[in-house]
């Protein structure tokens, strides 16, 4: 099972104007052309490097509009890791259908397990004990699949959209104090989670007082990461934002917060490189 099986109307909507962008008014003219209308044909979504596995309901998606009669199998799930040369998926039907969806089933099979394997790169390198999470640095409209492929590649979501917390900035907190901005958000949204951005310890003291549920970091290096969570002491999570990477990570994590989030997950992955060989 996928985030999207069986498909949502979130899915069919973004596959459909994804088909209606790629084939146009005419369809793959090239193929009508070129192909009889009876022709049969087998596929297999072949892995070139190694990685994380992501987008199959995505990839299905495509097909079930294209042509219902085309059969695809997976052999990898969500989540599973794939070498260079494994066979991701297998399908059978016509060659024009398997061909028309070809270039949009790989476009959003590959991006979405490009995320899935940093996100997994990502999470080795910290091991269990910090939860890493993605942003709201997403591509507009594809949102829950990238967030979906960060799952499968053993990530965690942030809020999901504004209207699901409070996370107070210093752009909202122009003449006003984090006391009182907290006091406000508790006051007009009871009940959300409040988290307040801190890039110097002061702040990280007057959230801490201030009764927050979560105090994000932004910017600090790992040192400074330290201290801001011997200055917390439990009171409320803590959590490290900005200027992460890979090779930093670990020493990120041995700070001990309780997340690390990073926008590279979904606004920097490089799309895994798949490939679709028909016979």
């Amino acid at each position: 099972m996928t985030d999207f099986d069986p498909p949502t109307p979130y899915l069919r909507d973004l596959v459909a104007r994804a088909l209606d962008e790629d084939l146009g008014l005419l369809g793959d003219i090239t193929s009508i052309a070129c192909i009889d209308d009876a022709a049969k044909s087998d596929g297999a979504f072949v892995a070139r490097d190694a990685g994380v596995v992501a987008g199959t309901a995505a990839a299905a998606e495509v097909y079930r509009q294209v042509d219902g009669a085309v059969v695809l199998a997976w052999d990898l799930a969500d989540g599973d890791r794939c070498a260079a040369g494994d066979t991701i998926g297998r399908l059978h039907g016509a060659t024009r259908s398997v061909l028309a969806g070809e270039r949009v089933a790989l476009n959003l099979l590959s991006h979405c397990s490009g995320i899935a394997s940093l996100t997994r790169s990502c999470v080795d390198a910290v091991g269990p004990e910090v939860r890493l999470r993605d942003t709201r640095k997403t591509l507009p409209g594809l949102r829950p699949l990238q967030r979906a492929a960060v799952r499968a590649g053993g990530g965690y979501n942030h809020r999901d959209s504004l209207s699901d917390a409070v996370l107070i900035k210093d752009n909202h907190l122009a003449g006003a104090s984090i006391a009182d901005a907290v006091a406000r958000a508790r006051a007009q949204w009871p009940g959300r989670i409040v988290e307040v951005e801190c890039d110097a310890l002061d702040q990280v003291r007057a959230a801490r007082d201030a009764g927050v549920d979560v105090v994000m970091l932004d910017n600090m290096r790992p040192a400074q990461v330290g201290d801001a969570v011997e200055v917390v002491a439990g009171a409320c999570l803590v959590e490290v934002s900005g200027g992460v990477t890979l090779d930093s990570l670990p020493a990120y994590a041995r700070a001990r917060p309780d997340f690390i989030s990073l926008g590279a997950f979904t606004h920097s992955a490089v799309a895994l490189d798949i490939g679709l060989d028909v016979a």
